[in-house]
């Protein structure tokens, strides 16, 4: 699994790319054919925004999150994701098993 971080008038420290890695880390657990993600964070007036774009086999999952905090901004990027790829999974095993 290959990581992309970016940020957009954002430099990304050690401390945020450790966190980053350290949470989608989780995603690879539920679901372990991803391929890439990609990652991009920026500070907006009021909030911070995640969003990301993952690779998997079969279809490629977006999700984007607001918050006040960036680290709380990318633990809703990731809970997102993370039902997204579940919800993917269940559809695959659904219809390798025919119901």
């Amino acid at each position: 699994m290959q990581i992309n971080i970016s940020g957009h008038h954002l430099d990304i420290t050690d401390a945020l790319r450790d966190y980053v890695d350290e949470k989608f880390a989780k995603l690879e657990r539920h679901f372990d054919q991803i391929t890439s993600i990609q990652v991009i964070l920026s500070p907006e007036p009021k909030s911070h925004k995640a969003e990301s774009t993952i690779h998997i086999s079969g279809a490629d999952v977006f999700a984007t999150a607001h918050a006040d905090d960036m680290y709380a901004a990318i633990d809703a990027l990731t809970n997102k994701l993370d039902r997204q790829i579940l919800k993917h999974k269940e559809k695959t095993v659904d219809r390798k098993h025919g119901h």
